[in-house]
């Protein structure tokens, strides 16, 4: 296994992976966000009744508008503490494919079918 950078990453075991909660989830609202360091954006995801709406800043800008992402279907680990950015409480993770030699371009990794909203990686 290997980081963004291309480096070894240390193995885990199957009982650590578990403990992440991966979901799906629906972007139901996006806006740029011009207070943070690096170009992102923020999103404002639905997780279903169970988790409901939780809120992400997320370093898509290369790929994506924020009007392209609303009704997207996305991944995002949902059991990280949150983090402030510029101010901003991002709750949630959202996954992507980050590429070796530049951090800032990240491609949406998502379901292949409508639907999962709420659904865990299993």
């Amino acid at each position: 296994m290997t980081d963004a950078a291309g480096d070894a990453l240390p193995e885990v075991d199957f009982a650590t992976f578990q403990k992440l909660d991966i979901r799906g989830g629906v972007v139901i609202e996006a806006e740029p966000f011009p207070e943070a360091r690096k170009p992102a954006l923020k999103l404002k995801i639905d997780f279903g009744p169970q988790l409901g709406v939780r809120q992400s800043s997320a370093q898509l800008t290369r790929h994506y508008t924020a009007q392209q992402l609303i009704g997207q279907e996305v991944l995002a680990v949902v059991n990280f503490p949150p983090r402030r950015i510029a101010g901003y409480p991002s709750q949630v993770l959202v996954l992507g494919l980050i590429a070796l030699d530049d951090p800032g371009d990240v491609i949406l990794i998502g379901p292949d079918r409508l639907g999962t909203r709420g659904r865990r990686l299993g």
